[in-house]
């Protein structure tokens, strides 16, 4: 087996049936299987699933009677997974061209490549942003009071989030049209080596959703495995189909918090603590002005918890 795709679906029957026929229609000439994890949807999405497995045979699934989150449910996927490259991919994707079967010919070619992505796309044709460099606390700092988007500063402070297009001094996607290195991505389109899982292990299930794809290419890199960006391929990211606006929010304030007490010293996690409780606060003021009470209310709330 060459590939083993694992799609974690919650809720969202309809883009995850046309994410798996847009792997069956276009992927060609590799070996490969789709294990889909369904985290207890209430939507028809395993009946769904159930009627696809009729006419996809490797399609194989697991169906949990509770949501177990993000990484919990690769987890569940890496277990089983047979194939030597493993495919993180959102249900909020859609496959264009011979995606898969050309970029798994490229880490064939680089065997110092743990793990890669391509470029995420709008459905407009527009580039997003996929992960970025490792939060320190001078890069956590900027983030938090927008010094990273200021033209010049960010070539100095390789930010944790190059594009967040809330920021105030927000000036487009240039850092994602080139192939690089970079430290993390994201798990909409997270692809690996089997061998990489063998040496890493699987996700910390401390966090439910968001910030474990940076503790995992955290522990990846440790152990001196490369991570690529790969814009000369693509593919559509619809984006937040199973989030609302407050969940992110919160949830990577917390996962930031996890990923300090796991990895960074003490005194290093109370100044964390410091940096989100003022961006925190800096937000609720600036986003609460430009867009209304709710979003002033969310950032109140992660000021509280953070």
């Amino acid at each position: 087996m060459e590939l083993s795709i694992i799609i974690i679906n919650f809720n969202t029957k309809k883009i995850t049936s046309d994410c798996l026929k847009s792997i069956v229609k276009m992927t060609k000439g590799i070996d490969y299987e789709i294990i889909v994890v369904d985290n207890a949807s209430k939507d028809g999405s395993v009946q769904m699933l159930e009627s696809l497995r009729k006419k996809i045979p490797n399609l194989k699934l697991i169906n949990n009677r509770e949501n177990k989150g993000f990484g919990p449910g690769n987890n569940q996927g890496l277990r089983i997974a047979k194939g030597n490259y493993i495919l993180l991919l959102n249900t909020d994707t859609i496959i264009h061209d011979n995606v898969l079967s050309e970029i798994t010919s490229w880490m064939d070619a680089n065997p110092d490549a743990g793990i890669v992505t391509c470029a995420l796309k709008n459905r407009d044709g527009s580039l997003q942003g996929t992960g970025g460099y490792f939060p320190t606390l001078t890069r956590v700092f900027s983030w938090m009071f927008f010094i990273e988007d200021i033209p010049l500063l960010d070539s100095l402070i390789k930010p944790f989030h190059p594009v967040h297009g809330q920021s105030p001094f927000y000036k487009g996607i240039s850092f994602f049209q080139n192939k690089h290195q970079q430290d993390w991505i994201t798990g909409a389109f997270m692809l690996m080596r089997s061998e990489v899982v063998k040496q890493v292990g699987y996700f910390d299930e401390d966090y439910f959703m968001y910030t474990e794809e940076v503790d995992y290419c955290y522990r990846t890199k440790k152990k001196e495995w490369k991570v690529w960006y790969l814009p000369t391929w693509s593919i559509t990211h619809l984006g937040g189909a199973s989030s609302t606006s407050e969940f992110p929010i919160l949830s990577e304030y917390k996962g930031i918090k996890i990923f300090y007490k796991k990895h960074q010293k003490p005194w290093q996690y109370t100044l964390l603590r410091g940096f989100l409780k003022g961006g925190a606060l800096l937000r609720m003021i600036i986003f609460g002005v430009i867009k209304g009470k709710e979003v002033a209310r969310i950032y109140a709330k992660a000021f509280q918890t953070a």
